[in-house]
């Protein structure tokens, strides 16, 4: 089979659009067939033989195809990508016998940077000052700018005690050289506390697999001590099962729909409903959510949301929540697309096609203005006089030392202006409320 015949069958089975790889060269002809493979194909196949006929230098066209898979996953979400034969044999054999460890911090891309989710409480991320919203823009000495995600994850890992060194973009503040020690990952246990009114805050820091458990023997801890009304504080909370947020979810809501899995043109997959039985608080809900939720906390905040249990204050989550199938290709490499979305009650997927159709609005908008607004990639250039990244936006000086995170870092912790206006609103409602329990 020959390579051009042997390519052409790859992408056809993918089902992708080409229009991405050959980017404004075919602009006005992709305008009326960009959702033709038929037509994407004969495209790629001119394309294909200039590169053969007319390069000036002999191509090696396993790096050809290569860089085209790469493309082609490229133009469709940060969570789809080409994997190279050594990345496939890696992707079958994680979590057997794996030795690696990373810094823990839940990331994706945005406008070809690799962008910080969040980083997860207590693990080296956080402690060596990684912040939501940072911009990594190298690894050790290499720029993560249009390389895939999975790439990213994979120079970040390595063996538990080495270090890594990221260098990073952040709104407010020059460039920052942070090493971060990469550890095995500790989850850190929900925290709980009684505040006036009988109200309980809890904290979840993860929603990894079995987290759900620890959420309920904390509630049921605190209901023990006359608990009333309950704050869930999600911010931060990125990643995890959606299994253990429909879990979640379900010990505040008793009937109906939870979350969805949806497919291709956004047909449900499956639903997840509540168990009567599992639900054991009755009381008023308010969730804290911010940039840094993510993924599962999302489905239990758009559940509070949807099913009319509660109001979710704070700022407009991230974004995420999807799952990958591999697709392995004849010469040992493969594709791994996205071929699942999170979504709430209704069907609305928490990854949209941009920021703007991504995330979980809450209902009460609250900004905390000790936060500095995240850097958005797109007004980046890669150089280090970017006034987006430079204090007060201002240009820069001759002055090029890097700033610690200590340095950036508020020296007194300001009051939690989210958590002040959740509390005020529970404060303001009965404690034998129904609202949709």
């Amino acid at each position: 089979m020959s390579f051009r015949t042997k390519l052409a069958l790859v992408i056809l089975s993918a089902t992708v659009a080409l229009y991405a790889v050959v980017g404004g060269l075919i602009s006005t002809r992709a305008q009326h067939s960009a959702n033709d493979p038929g037509a994407q194909l004969r495209i790629f196949e001119s394309v294909l033989q200039h590169i053969q006929n007319d390069y000036v230098d002999e191509p090696n066209m396993d790096k050809v195809r290569a860089g085209a898979l790469r493309g082609l996953a490229y133009g469709l979400d940060p969570y789809s990508t080409y994997l190279t034969p050594e990345q496939v044999r890696d992707f079958g054999a994680s979590g057997k016998n794996n030795q690696t460890a990373g810094i823990g911090a839940e990331l994706s891309q945005y406008a070809s940077y690799l962008y910080v989710i969040s980083p997860v409480k207590g693990s080296p991320a956080e402690r060596a000052g990684l912040r939501a919203g940072d911009v990594i823009e190298y690894i050790d000495n290499k720029a993560t700018r249009d390389i895939s995600l999975y790439d990213a994850r994979q120079l970040l890992n390595g063996a538990s005690g080495s270090e890594v060194k990221l260098r990073v973009l952040r709104a407010g503040s020059r460039p920052l050289t942070l090493a971060v020690k990469r550890e095995a990952l500790k989850i850190p246990p929900v925290e709980a506390r009684m505040e006036a009114g009988k109200i309980a805050v809890l904290r979840i820091n993860s929603l990894a697999e079995g987290e759900a458990a620890d959420v309920r023997a904390r509630l049921q801890e605190m209901q023990k001590q006359n608990v009333q009304k309950v704050v869930l504080d999600l911010r931060g909370v990125a990643g995890g099962s959606l299994s253990e947020a429909v879990s979640v979810a379900n010990l505040f809501i008793k009937e109906g729909v939870l979350a969805q899995t949806v497919g291709r043109e956004g047909k449900t997959i499956k639903s997840f409903s509540a168990e009567e039985k599992n639900a054991i608080f009755h009381g008023p809900v308010a969730a804290l959510i911010d940039i840094g939720t993510a993924g599962a906390a999302e489905v239990v905040a758009s559940a509070l949301l949807e099913r009319k249990r509660g109001e979710v204050i704070g700022e407009k989550s991230f974004g995420a929540g999807a799952e990958q199938q591999l697709f392995t290709l004849r010469d040992g490499d493969g594709l791994l697309l996205t071929t699942v979305k999170w979504a709430s009650a209704s069907g609305t997927p928490f990854l949209g096609a941009d920021r703007a159709t991504s995330g979980v609005k809450p209902s009460m908008e609250v900004k905390r203005p000790e936060i500095v607004e995240a850097i958005d990639p797109e007004d980046l250039t890669g150089n280090d006089d970017d006034a987006v990244v430079q204090p007060n936006n201002q240009q820069p000086n001759n002055d090029k030392r890097e700033v610690s995170p200590e340095a950036t870092s508020p020296k007194q912790q300001p009051e939690d202006v989210q958590l002040k206006k959740a509390l005020e609103l529970l404060r303001e409602q009965p404690a034998a409320s129904k609202r949709g329990a």
